[in-house]
């Protein structure tokens, strides 16, 4: 039978017990023998034999403890370095078993990855090389890394990204691979060396990204940033990056290039009749017909709306040459554009104006270049369309003196520079029965601005609006004056209106706030309108005439003759009078034809119950004509220059007004 005591555990000792059960066991033991060994001496050796026999024992078991001591504290020394030891190699090991899992993590990434070995034969791939490349490790294992090559890099390429790895470690680039189906495709490679610690290559280690789609998203912002959507030409950016490279190399070479501004004519009225469907099909169609006529060397780029452009270097070394290429090339370009467009199964006819500017001659930047050329197409287009032309230096001094009137404009009404000036009207009795306002720009520096420089500008700029605004307050508020004095108070007040401003929508709001502001009589209110305004849009222009007349002012229909002159109009039209345009009544006995002109318009007006006026009439000899043949309304030089208010007071102070009489 097993005792309790018998079934507990066995208890193990340690190093450091075991020495010290020893040392204790020495110590008992060894005065033991020593007293043992004293009783065999004490029968035989004298007393003093007994002493040193003691002394001697007691003394080396001294030593021997010591020397117990001693191993005992080395043993334990050795036991601490072991542990620290131990625990040392367990870290290391954790260490370097963690290392190798982030290793094998790290191998088996997004990133295509394969290590060779200093040959450069593929030893190890990880499943994403499979993926990109489409060949499985078992394909490629043993083989060299040149059976992904797409052929699209040469010698020299290989030889630098060698060279690089040699000589740095490492490489990183794009290259062309391709892929065991046979299609190619950009990677990004990274190509590291892996060497020993007698600095041998033992091995390399390479990553590769397939940037197929970062490629395809490049490429798609390249071509929205630098190319028409529409057409798919160059835009106006690259056109400029571009031009500034070529003004640079012709001012490094014997070889002369020009620019083509090219503008389409009749587009406009084909988009908003036919919808921006067809205006763009027209576009697309006018884009191929432009690339069709240039060189293949040419860059073709499309600014916006109807406008392109032609870059063509290259064509001669002199200007004459150059020149006469650049002819040859618009003239070509203009017959091409000519031909007819089939467009929703209609057959229509478009025509392109074309300005010239030469590369190198004096111009600086890409922007100037281009104006240049814009220039010129305007001055095409001012010659009747449908040709070209060079640009001319007098052009940009004009340009520069537009942007002048146009700077100086803008501070104009706010600095009180702009006037009225008043041109009177006489009946067949040279009595005076109104006046026309006209506006004056007296300029700090330039004096008085003729009308035929700014008033375009104003147009041009839509300043017209905001000072045509000005010139009818100003005016209705002399009118109203005038009301106050007998002599005056039934003298009417005519009124230039220009197209863009009668066209605002609020026109006629503001009209009748200014009447109503400045206390002016309506029925002395005369607005006098160019044939321009019925080109467009004829039905809301008679609208808006109505609503006008209603309110009792009257129309007068100026320069009759010299612009869309169609007849049909006038008899649906609110009007209260027609105006014989000047250029035919200063010209009266120089052309026959103008003779027929006047007295048409005389004839038509009296026919269509319309009172007739002539401006421009300077001598009696105009003056008895135009009676003669039943116009007996004047104005012009012949009765008074246009003068500033305080002039004109004093001319009708000695004048007979028609009122007053």
């Amino acid at each position: 039978m097993i005792h309790a005591r018998d079934q507990r555990p066995r208890r193990r000792w340690s190093t450091r017990q075991a020495t010290a059960l020893y040392l204790v066991s020495i110590a008992v033991i060894l005065p033991g023998m020593a007293l043992a060994g004293y009783g065999v001496l004490s029968a035989l050796t004298l007393w003093h034999q007994k002493v040193l026999l003691l002394s001697v024992g007691w003394l080396l078991t001294a030593v021997l403890a010591l020397l117990v001591l001693l191993h005992y504290l080395r043993l334990s020394r050795t036991e601490a370095e072991l542990e620290r030891s131990e625990q040392s190699l367990r870290q290391i090991n954790d260490s370097l078993e963690a290392e190798l899992r982030i290793a094998a993590m790290a191998f088996e990434t997004h990133l295509g990855m394969f290590i060779t070995d200093a040959d450069g034969i593929i030893r190890k791939v990880n499943v994403t090389f499979e993926r990109i490349t489409g060949y499985s490790a078992d394909e490629v294992l043993g083989e060299n890394p040149r059976l992904l090559n797409s052929g699209r890099h040469d010698a020299d390429f290989y030889r630098e990204m060698w060279g690089s790895i040699h000589e740095k470690g490492s490489w990183q680039g794009e290259v062309w691979n391709r892929r065991k189906n046979g299609d190619t495709y950009p990677q990004w490679v990274t190509i590291s060396a892996v060497k020993d610690a007698e600095g041998k290559i033992t091995h390399y280690v390479a990553t590769i990204s397939d940037i197929t789609h970062r490629k395809a998203a490049e490429q798609e912002a390249h071509r929205l940033a630098f190319f028409d959507p529409l057409t798919g030409l160059p835009n106006r950016r690259m056109l400029l990056d571009r031009l500034a490279e070529a003004l640079e190399a012709s001012r490094q070479s014997e070889q002369q290039g020009v620019l083509l501004f090219i503008d389409l004519d009749g587009f406009k009225h084909i988009n908003d009749s036919l919808g921006h469907q067809c205006g763009d099909e027209l576009l697309q169609l006018m884009a191929r017909r432009i690339q069709a006529v240039s060189r293949d060397v040419d860059l073709v780029a499309r600014l916006g709306g109807d406008e392109f452009v032609i870059l063509a270097e290259g064509l001669g070394e002199t200007i004459d040459g150059t020149s006469q290429a650049a002819e040859r090339l618009a003239t070509k370009l203009l017959g091409k554009l000519t031909e007819p467009c089939w467009l929703s199964e209609r057959r229509h006819l478009l025509s392109g104006s074309i300005g010239i500017t030469l590369l190198g001659d004096g111009v600086g930047r890409a922007e100037e270049c281009l104006q240049q050329a814009e220039m010129a197409m305007y001055q095409a287009k001012q010659a009747g369309r449908n040709t070209l032309r060079f640009f001319d230096p007098v052009m940009q001094a004009v340009a520069v003196r537009r942007a002048m009137i146009e700077s100086d404009l803008r501070q104009a009404a706010r600095r009180g520079e702009l006037k009225l000036f008043y041109q009177i009207q006489v009946d067949g009795k040279s009595q005076v029965t109104g006046v026309e306002a006209l506006l004056r720009w007296e300029h700090p520096e330039h004096g008085m601005i003729p009308p035929n420089d700014f008033i375009p500008v104003a147009e041009e700029s839509y300043l017209i609006v905001a000072i045509g605004n000005w010139v009818v307050e100003t005016a209705c508020r002399q009118l109203a004056r005038w009301a106050s004095d007998p002599r005056t108070a039934e003298l009417t007040m005519a009124i230039n209106i220009s197209p863009l401003q009668f066209q605002q929508p609020d026109f006629v709001a503001n009209l009748a706030a200014v009447l109503e502001t400045t206390g002016a009589r309506p029925e002395r209110l005369k607005l006098e309108l160019t044939e321009t305004l019925f080109m467009e849009e004829p039905e809301a222009v008679r609208e808006t005439m109505l609503r006008v007349q209603a309110m009792g002012v009257r129309f007068s229909l100026d320069d009759f003759g010299t612009g869309y002159s169609s007849l049909s109009y006038l008899s649906c039209l609110p009007l209260d009078q027609l105006k014989i345009d000047q250029s035919f009544v200063r010209t009266l006995f120089e052309d026959a034809s103008n003779e027929m002109i006047s007295a048409t318009i005389i004839s038509l007006g009296r026919n269509l119950g319309l009172e007739v006026i002539a401006e421009g009439v300077e001598t009696l000899a105009h003056r008895d004509w135009l009676e003669a043949h039943g116009c007996h309304a004047y104005q012009g030089y012949l009765y008074s220059r246009p003068l500033p208010i305080h002039a004109l007071t004093g001319l009708l102070e000695l004048s007979t007004c028609a009122a007053g009489r």
